[in-house]
């Protein structure tokens, strides 16, 4: 037993497909004394699409993370590395938060289409221009015949859910905003069982629950620590705004994990990145030039901006990479704790009052998270349509006749004696 598990360590680190190891494993008769401690099934877990996709760069489903977690081998690590992926995308958000509010409380700063243009314009630079050198299938000016209007759309959709979550503070209060904002995830999930064919099992449910009654934890605390100042001028407006940024992010986030999962990362990237540069330009022209114009520049809110800069950069950079081993139903329940890393940095920036239900509310959403990771996701096999079983007798003649140009053709006679008299001309 010592040996079988020495060996699949060595096949999972050699990073080979998990579907290869199962193949050569079946034809091993010894692997009768191996199989009661492995779930066969879930060993294979095929993904047809996806393993003929090269990974660029990070390809992290070894064998490990297929063996029984009675073994005590892969799913302590594989929670573990997924909770510190998701919590890494959320120290990304915080300091896009922290400066983007730093921006306007201290210096007056309000344009979030402007931040969000500089970012879309180093995507821009960075991975579009690497698509540009590709050769092949893959180049930017195949990818640009062949789905340039969906990137069109998907373009649209991330720079409006930026944009239209940022406007709605405007409107409403904090508390309709992280609140309406966990719309995204039913929504998400809705996506996911009809383009990605994701199928879930009560315990996601059970766990998309119990983040939920977190973010609700939090907004309690956040009412209790007195940050609920401002009431907005129309809140109608404001939650609407909520909820259609919401559904713009799922949206892009169910686009994303389809587009890394059966394209490529750099691909979407890229795409992302020229044709958000192009819209969000266009919308800075018109709704942001004059908060442009009055910036006093100076060396800090240029720092403030490059810092705003390259954690929205890193956020974009790396979101696909987590997509990609796990899900974005996943790193959108991850990234739910991003609110509360904010808060602790306001609590020495912004002078924050300090709740214990901030504290619970971190941990009621991290039992959630690491309850929906726990048990993974099937995905539901596309329905095969039904084969005729017999030719019968106009199939053969179809197909006598779909012969080669070159035989001659056939005829099929039948006579009264019911015998068949084939002849060719």
């Amino acid at each position: 037993m010592i040996l079988w598990l020495m060996l699949l360590y060595f096949l999972s680190t050699a990073q080979l497909r998990v579907s290869a190891h199962f193949q050569r494993l079946r034809s091993w008769k010894s692997l009768k004394v191996f199989v009661p401690y492995l779930h066969v099934a879930d060993f294979c877990y095929p993904r047809s699409e996806q393993d003929s996709v090269e990974d660029e760069g990070f390809n992290s489903k070894s064998l490990l993370m297929r063996i029984d977690p009675a073994i005590g081998l892969s799913l302590p690590r594989h929670i573990l590395k997924t909770v510190i992926l998701g919590q890494m995308l959320s120290l990304f958000i915080c300091g896009t938060a922290v400066t983007s509010q730093y921006l306007a409380e201290q210096y007056q700063v309000n344009t979030p289409m402007f931040q969000s243009f500089i970012n879309y314009s180093l995507l821009l630079l960075v991975y579009t221009t690497m698509l540009a050198f590709r050769t092949g299938s893959d180049s930017l000016w195949q990818i640009l015949k062949q789905r340039w209007w969906k990137y069109i759309f998907l373009g649209l959709a991330d720079v409006e859910a930026n944009y239209t979550i940022v406007k709605a503070y405007q409107y409403t209060t904090l508390t309709s905003v992280q609140l309406l904002d966990c719309f995204g995830i039913p929504v998400l999930m809705a996506l996911s069982w009809f383009v990605l064919r994701a199928r879930y099992r009560l315990i996601h449910f059970i766990a998309v629950a119990v983040c939920l009654l977190g973010v609700g934890t939090m907004v309690g605390a956040d009412i209790l620590a007195g940050r609920q100042d401002s009431e907005g001028s129309d809140v109608v407006i404001g939650d609407v705004l909520v909820l259609l940024g919401a559904s713009l992010y799922a949206i892009s986030n169910v686009s994303e994990e389809y587009i890394v999962k059966n394209l490529s990362r750099v691909e979407f990237l890229g795409m992302v990145g020229l044709f958000g540069t192009i819209i969000s330009g266009l919308q800075l022209a018109i709704v942001e030039h004059r908060e442009i114009m009055r910036i006093q520049w100076n060396w800090k809110i240029v720092l403030l901006f490059t810092v705003f800069a390259l954690c929205m950069f890193g956020l974009y950079s790396f979101m696909p990479v987590v997509i990609k081993v796990t899900s974005a139903t996943s790193v959108n329940l991850g990234i739910l704790t991003a609110d509360l890393y904010s808060l602790f940095f306001g609590l020495f920036l912004f002078f924050y009052k300090f709740s214990g239900l901030y504290i619970l509310s971190f941990v009621i959403i991290m039992v959630g998270f690491i309850l929906y990771c726990s048990t993974p996701t099937r995905t539901a096999e596309p329905t095969a349509l039904p084969q005729p079983s017999s030719t019968g007798l106009d199939n053969a003649a179809l197909k006598l006749e779909e012969n080669d140009s070159g035989t001659p053709a056939a005829t099929v006679q039948v006579t009264g004696e019911e015998t068949v008299v084939v002849s060719t001309d």
